[in-house]
């Protein structure tokens, strides 16, 4: 029998489930606002993708944890859990593998199409298969790629270049730069790290790039200065720092983002950008929750200024989700029900950052007092002290990462990835065409559908 509260809660708890089935199933359940609607139906002339690299839901819900407000009675959302609509499947088609890596999850998302890993826009048959990015490009707008990792790296190069393998990252680089539609280059912002794959004994394709109009920066004074529309920012010999190590030199995911959109948004006919968090799924495979954390702020941060761009334009669609997860990272771990943040957030820098400097020599006691800021025990500091005894990094950076893991309650299965499904995120208008559960081949179905065009094969 009903009490009177449950009573009074029924009518709550029906309104919910048609609000959350309404939802679902893109259907709008009669009070949703009216200037919502027309959002919703405004035509899509920009679209930005992007791509947490390994950001399972472990990820976004620890990352949730690390924002909370201690001092409020909930757990406040996310940038992210404000436009969460779904979830994705990650499999890949690989004969030897069905988890996907970063090569195939892209070119899934970039090209529709289910492939082996390592491919770069290319399908099982090693043919090369057309991008939403291209078909952007052949279209008239303008395009862009910005990522943590080099530009070359694999999820960047299945949305502009085509090879067999992700390893062929100077090929990848000449890609850019070689392969023309309609007589122009088809990336107009490139930002990231891999300087070293652009500057080679071989070939200097920074100056073949000035010389055809584009600007060439190495730091984030020179990005913010520059005017120029077509811009090549190349700030790190291979990947960038992660955000908690940088230096005030190298620009941020979010300026890189800012910087991509204020270029890419001058064109008449609209844009497609690509912005990938990259080294999330770094930290996962080296099992580091400190750098796993720094990297989800830095990625939330481009995330909102992608979403604040849209919401002022109202002819952009924002489409954010991971390629898969990495690490099986878990949210408390053995046999606690906790999941402590602050002592991640006593770290000044990565375990990475913190274990090069004693790898170079540097007094074991002293550096880590210098960037923790926790009141370690002798055993934790003897732990180090026996790592450092090996004069390997390796050892080192395992240690202090086996700190911060313990302190926190953090939980790891691999060093590699792990089959979940990932979560989907999305505004405005089309974004009711990402709801519910899709596979990663229906990003890029959705978006070639949003281009029109002829589709075909390079």
């Amino acid at each position: 029998m009903f009490s009177k509260f449950s009573k009074r809660l029924a009518p709550i708890a029906v309104l919910s489930s048609l609000v959350i089935t309404a939802v679902l199933y893109g259907v709008n359940p009669g009070f949703v606002k009216a200037d919502e609607n027309k959002a919703n139906n405004a035509k899509i002339k920009n679209i930005i993708f992007l791509i947490g690299d390994g950001m399972g839901t472990s990820y976004t819900t620890a990352y949730r944890y690390m924002k909370d407000n201690p001092s409020t009675p909930v757990m406040e959302k996310t940038e992210f859990d404000k436009y969460l609509v779904g979830a994705q499947m990650t499999y890949a088609e690989d004969e030897n593998e069905n988890i996907t890596d970063s090569a195939s999850a892209a070119t899934a998302m970039s090209a529709g199409v289910k492939t082996y890993n390592n491919a770069i826009a290319v399908d099982n048959d090693k043919t090369e298969v057309e991008t939403v990015l291209e078909r952007a490009k052949k279209l008239g707008k303008a395009t862009g790629l910005v990522a943590t990792s080099e530009i070359t790296h694999a999820t960047p190069a299945a949305y502009g270049a085509h090879d067999e393998s992700r390893k062929n990252m100077d090929a990848i680089a000449n890609d850019y730069y070689d392969q023309l539609i309609n007589g122009k280059h088809k990336i107009d912002v490139l930002l990231g790290g891999g300087l070293k794959n652009f500057v080679r004994k071989d070939r200097n394709l920074t100056e073949e790039f000035k010389k055809d109009g584009y600007s060439f920066v190495t730091t984030k004074e020179e990005l913010l200065k520059d005017k120029n529309d077509k811009i090549l920012g190349l700030f790190a010999e291979g990947g960038l720092d992660k955000m908690i190590d940088r230096s005030q030199s190298t620009p941020s995911l979010e300026d890189m983002t800012k910087a991509a959109i204020e270029r890419l948004s001058k064109d008449n006919d609209g844009f497609f950008l690509m912005v990938e968090g990259s080294q999330i799924d770094w930290a996962g495979h080296d099992n580091d929750i400190v750098a796993a954390m720094s990297e989800m702020e830095d990625f939330e941060k481009a995330f909102k200024a992608a979403i604040d761009f849209a919401k002022k334009d109202g002819h952009t669609l924002v489409v954010a989700t991971a390629d898969h997860s990495t690490g099986g990272l878990s949210v408390g771990a053995n046999g606690k029900y906790n999941f402590l943040v602050a002592p991640i957030k006593a770290a000044k820098r990565t375990p990475d950052f913190i274990s090069a400097e004693i790898a170079k020599g540097a007094n074991v006691e002293e550096t880590l007092k210098k960037y923790i800021e926790l009141e370690l025990t002798a055993e934790e500091i003897q732990s180090v002290k026996n790592a450092a005894a090996t004069k390997k990094q390796g050892d080192i950076d395992n240690a202090i990462e086996a700190i911060f893991n313990a302190r926190s309650f953090t939980g790891w299965t691999t060093g590699g990835h792990t089959g979940e499904d990932v979560n989907v995120y999305a505004f405005g208008p089309g974004k009711e065409q990402f709801y519910g559960l899709i596979d990663n081949t229906d990003n890029a179905k959705v978006i070639f559908e949003i281009l029109g065009g002829v589709k075909g094969k390079n």
